[in-house]
């Protein structure tokens, strides 16, 4: 039995542990999952910390490989995920139709949640400098609750601490008790790729590739896309 280990984006959480536990089952070997932001596993990454498997938005791998931080020809394109708008199930479901609805939405919620972007996420980083965009920074930073990653945020809508939430629709659907009411609207729209990679220093990189076609496998696509996830592959 091999250790693979693994550090990931968020947003690919739920897709990743149900593929990686068949694969665990049909190779014998194990897999060590860490979760976290995007930024944060860079950072680790760059501080020494090194996996057998990377995944991270397609950028920042870009970004890496071009330094030489990878095997060369592992980069593995796997899905993207749009950033949706999300209420408690049940709860009143505001007009999103347009960028000016879903300003006026934001305006009038009595609590909004997002990532907070000094935790590093892709999504938070996005929405800091949407509300800027929009001119309304101020008054919804007023009454935002933020989550560390945007599971927190839908557990924060969840359970009713937010009225109105924000984050990738993937981070979304494994969290009871919530409703994705749309992806935002026009202009606003936002779409994140996420890439695996292995890097050049991995101590199992021959299973972490077996781990790879696990999760590109053309019959897993149906999967993907029920997570959320528009398959790359």
């Amino acid at each position: 039995m091999t250790r693979i280990k693994v550090m990931s984006a968020g947003a690919v959480h739920s897709i990743l542990t149900a593929l990686g536990a068949e694969f665990e089952r049909n190779s014998g070997h194990r897999l060590d999952f860490t979760f976290n932001t995007a930024g944060a596993l860079r950072e680790q990454f760059m501080s020494g910390d090194i996996p057998d498997v990377l995944v991270l938005p397609e950028t920042v791998i870009q970004a890496l490989d071009a330094q030489g931080h990878f095997v060369r020809g592992s980069r593995t394109p796997l899905a993207s995920t749009v950033t949706g708008v999300v209420v408690r199930t049940g709860a009143p479901q505001p007009d999103i139709s347009t960028p000016d609805a879903f300003k006026r939405a934001l305006l009038s919620a009595k609590s909004v949640s997002y990532t907070d972007p000094k935790a590093g996420g892709s999504s938070g980083n996005f929405f800091a400098g949407l509300l800027e965009q929009l001119g309304i920074a101020e008054e919804v930073n007023r009454k935002a609750v933020l989550g560390k990653r945007g599971v927190d945020v839908a557990q924060i809508v969840a359970d009713g601490r937010a009225e109105l939430g924000t984050t990738f629709v993937s981070e979304v659907l494994p969290i009871a008790g919530t409703q994705v009411i749309g992806p935002l609207p026009g202009e606003l729209h936002n779409t994140n790729a996420y890439t695996a990679a292995i890097p050049a220093k991995a101590a199992a990189p021959d299973p972490a590739a077996a781990f790879l076609r696990k999760l590109t496998d053309p019959a897993a696509r149906q999967r993907w896309l029920d997570a959320g996830l528009e398959p790359s592959f």
